[in-house]
């Protein structure tokens, strides 16, 4: 066909300040480490085309900052995103406790089909861990994420990380089109979450 691409995702990075956000998203889009850290103003995307599936898919992945004074700036990104990866620093306890509350914001500002990855990053810092790979796992369980420990640094598991994100979306799709989820038709998914669909605040 003439268009460029069968499926357009859009994807976010979350997570605490200072976790690896934009590095792992310039490992996967440029192939390229930036170990200079800049504090992301607000939201910054790339665009990364890739073949899956017989399928052209491209990815838009926005890189949100973490800081809280930008929290109600990127929860408005949330809609429309088809899939997260949700990053914290295994040698930072603090970005590994907030996973929680990352957790909680997708599930309130998100479309409820979006799939999660549970993302360590830095796991070149062996020396400086403090929270186990036992316990990342544990963690990705009890949200029903998938759980990878990663490193745009050494370039371990960030093309694996975005790859296994897209096969899950794709996944996810052809199961909502099999069975007509009321997801992809567009009906109302129950009323518990009429007040968690509208707009944070409408000016």
């Amino acid at each position: 066909g003439s268009h460029m691409f069968d499926y357009m995702f859009k994807i976010l990075i979350i997570g605490n300040s200072s976790v690896g956000k934009t590095s792992f998203l310039f490992r996967y889009a440029d192939d390229s480490f930036t170990p200079a850290f800049v504090s992301t103003v607000g939201i910054d995307f790339k665009v990364k085309t890739i073949y899956r599936n017989d399928k052209r898919i491209k990815l838009q992945i926005w890189d949100t900052a973490g800081l809280e004074r930008y929290r109600t700036i990127t929860t408005a990104y949330y809609r429309g995103a088809m899939g997260f990866i949700l990053m914290y620093d295994i040698t930072n306890e603090e970005s590994f406790n907030a996973v929680q509350d990352w957790s909680t914001q997708i599930k309130t500002y998100s479309w409820d089909n979006a799939q999660v990855l549970l993302v360590g990053n830095k796991c070149d810092m062996e020396d400086e861990r403090v929270v186990s790979s036992e316990r990342g796992r544990q963690l990705a369980d009890h949200l029903g994420f998938e759980f990878f420990e990663a490193s745009a640094k050494d370039n371990i598991n960030v093309k694996q990380t975005f790859e296994r994100l897209v096969d899950v979306i794709c996944e996810k799709m052809s199961e909502s089109l099999d069975t007509a989820d009321p997801a992809v038709t567009g009906a109302k998914q129950g009323p518990q979450l009429t007040d968690q669909q509208a707009p944070p605040h409408q000016d």
